[in-house]
């Protein structure tokens, strides 16, 4: 059975002999902070796959965010730069649910709250409480947060 951990390696190999800058650059800083965290508690071990996801997810957004920083300081080919390693890093990640799937997923939470006797500020917690489970990995916190306020708002 192949880990994710290991996949990465094989794409970084296969990367470096095509002389794929992007993919090799990437997939090294990406693999570099899996080790990181490998070795980060009191004892050195193997990140599941999960735990690899989250790293690559972690690592996707510092690239989103990144870009958007290059972008709004004017610096358009390091903001592209950003945004290709990104996506890179992001067809390695689960797909990401679509608008209306999330939509569902929270107005259900929210309707699920509601009737536990969650209200005012309280439910955002209680909603996001039985959100989070479901969405793990397959949508971004902040989106996630958004809907969940529109939909509480009415």
């Amino acid at each position: 059975m192949t880990t994710l951990k290991s996949k990465l390696q094989e794409d970084l190999n296969a990367a470096i002999k095509e002389r794929d800058e992007l993919r090799s650059s990437t997939l090294r800083l990406t693999l570099t902070a899996i080790t990181k965290e490998e070795v980060a508690g009191k004892e050195k071990r193997e990140l599941s796959d999960d735990e690899v996801l989250k790293v690559i997810t972690k690592e996707a957004k510092k690239r989103r965010e990144a870009a958007d920083a290059f972008a709004q300081g004017g610096r358009a080919a390091s903001a592209e730069r950003e945004k290709a390693e990104g996506e890179l890093l992001a067809t390695y990640l689960p797909k990401q649910l679509g608008e209306e799937e999330l939509h569902d997923i929270v107005a259900q939470a929210v309707a699920e709250a509601r009737a536990a006797g969650a209200e005012g500020p309280r439910a955002m917690g209680a909603v996001m409480k039985i959100v989070n489970p479901k969405v793990a990995g397959l949508a971004e916190g902040g989106r996630v947060a958004a809907v969940v306020k529109k939909l509480l708002a009415g």
